[in-house]
């Protein structure tokens, strides 16, 4: 490594990061500064990046091609089948069309930061089933959105793509809780006098007395309920 003087009066730093696998040639890069000591304080940063990184495939993707790639080897293995067309349609929709070209190494949390904010004002695709809607995404879509980046570039990091992560960095919106309605005794006594002919008057009934939610009431298995005693046992 050295550090040399430039002629537009710049300082350069030049290193070498490691040798091609397929040529077996070394690896040259270079950082440059205002002045010698500035190059040679971000030559050392540089040096000390360079040993967490794979050098070799760190320059090989933008933030597009990794989550393609994060999407077809990671997410379909490790996800359910029912989020694949929402994780494709996250990735085609917002991010590659935002921040698609961005070199990998280079996205910082306050691009991803902008890029949460644009989606909250005017993320919306123009759809005409959503003409009448709101320009912005909701904030539970743009967490989604910027939880799938969190998990891409958290596997970026593990295979040495990337120094550090730029997700932590990021706050996301918060969350609208909406407040919860509840029926007056007049009418939900009424409800269940209606209900009481219907095929599934019982499981209205456990829900409302038990306050279960809608997949916990689904669950239930003949072994988890005591006839005799009438208890109804759920997995946690």
């Amino acid at each position: 490594m050295k550090v040399i003087s430039g002629k537009d009066g710049r300082w350069e730093g030049r290193y070498t990061a490691g040798h091609n696998p397929e040529t077996r040639k070394l690896i040259y890069k270079n950082v440059l500064g205002r002045t010698q000591a500035e190059a040679k304080n971000k030559l050392k940063a540089a040096i000390e990046e360079t040993k967490s990184l794979d050098v070799t495939k760190a320059g090989k993707y933008t933030v597009g091609t990794w989550m393609d790639e994060w999407f077809e080897n990671y997410a379909k293995i490790k996800a359910r089948p029912s989020p694949h067309q929402t994780y494709r349609g996250y990735i085609n929709n917002h991010i590659k069309s935002n921040i698609g070209k961005v070199p990998l190494e280079k996205l910082t949390s306050l691009e991803l930061q902008k890029f949460c904010k644009k989606l909250l004002t005017s993320g919306r695709i123009d759809r005409v089933e959503s003409k009448n809607q709101a320009k912005g995404l909701s904030p539970k879509t743009v967490r989604n959105i910027c939880q799938i980046i969190a998990s891409a570039m958290k596997l970026a990091k593990e295979q040495r793509l990337i120094a550090a992560d730029p997700t932590e960095g990021c706050a996301l919106p918060k969350l609208k809780r909406k407040e919860m309605k509840t029926l007056p005794i007049e009418q939900l006594a009424s409800f269940l006098r209606d209900a009481r002919n219907s095929r599934i008057f019982e499981m209205y009934y456990v829900e409302l007395a038990a306050r279960l939610r809608r997949g916990e009431l689904l669950g239930p298995k003949w072994e988890g309920i005591d006839f005799e005693h009438g208890n109804l046992w759920m997995k946690q």
